[in-house]
């Protein structure tokens, strides 16, 4: 698990939220916590204020050692330009975009996830204690280290893990593609990469004595995974990300699941770039 948390927030009224779960993470795994206020509109530092009002007493409360930093700018832009560090996880939430916003520009999470080479913790609403942690595997190999520190997470708090696998309908006619297809609801019976996948993180999740399952889904990934989180209950839902290869043209062409299903869904969304 990572050593510092650094939590971004321009102080909009749904916010809280956010660092109140930054607030528990911070204290069930012994994180520090960085506080970054960050000022979009110059005139009015008086949100973001307000934060570090209502936090402060429950960092001292809780024993969390944290630092306030202030910076003007707007979110994206402060958050693309920063010099992370290794051991830091990002927490941020909604920040208070209106809908204009978003169909004039990109949405925020989407660009997140591609300037931010660090895990991303995602999430709107808090959900705590985390007894329930589901791992979307899929055809693009950037599961796996997401699903490690998912094994990390759930092996520090006593949670469940699912592992999830969509197939996707294909139409590509080669060996490898018609075997998943075709073997899609018992694809562990199989050697294809993504079983061979799944059977190295069931493995990592017995050597932790985590109770861990497998299931499969065949269908459009987005849809599916959303089934999923709404037919269950999940505390964090873990997803890898297709940002970690820049040279690679997939992100320009594809749809970013990760994001997809972080701005449709209130579950957690914890996030590792595959190539970290």
């Amino acid at each position: 698990m990572k050593k510092k948390i650094l939590l971004a927030t321009n102080g909009c009224s749904d916010s809280w939220h956010t660092v109140d779960y930054a607030i528990w993470m911070a204290k069930a795994f012994s994180m520090s916590i960085t506080v970054l206020g960050i000022i979009e509109d110059p005139d009015d530092a008086y949100p973001v204020q307000e934060i570090f009002s209502q936090a402060i007493p429950h960092f001292k409360r809780e024993g969390i050692e944290y630092e306030l930093q202030l910076i003007n700018g707007d979110s994206e832009t402060v958050l693309r330009e920063m010099k992370w560090d290794a051991e830091q996880l990002l927490i941020v939430g909604t920040l208070g975009r209106s809908s204009l916003h978003h169909l004039l520009m990109r949405r925020t999470i989407h660009q997140i996830l591609e300037d931010v080479p660090v895990p991303i913790l995602y999430t709107r609403e808090a959900k705590k204690p985390i007894a329930n942690i589901l791992v979307c595997f899929g055809g693009v190999g950037h599961a796996l280290k997401v699903g490690k520190l998912a094994v990390e997470i759930a092996a520090h708090v006593n949670a469940q893990l699912t592992f999830l696998h969509v197939v996707p309908p294909v139409d590509l006619n080669y060996p490898v593609a018609k075997e998943i297809l075709d073997n899609w609801d018992h694809l562990l019976d199989t050697d294809t990469p993504p079983a061979q996948e799944l059977r190295t993180a069931l493995s990592l999740a017995e050597e932790k004595n985590i109770n861990a399952r497998v299931i499969f889904r065949h269908g459009h990934p987005i849809h599916q995974i959303k089934n999923e989180i709404e037919e269950n209950t999940y505390d964090l839902v873990c997803m890898g990300s297709s940002f970690n290869d820049q040279e690679s043209l997939r992100h320009l062409y594809a749809p970013n699941v990760t994001a997809e299903i972080a701005e449709a869904v209130n579950a957690p969304i914890l996030t590792v770039r595959g190539g970290l």
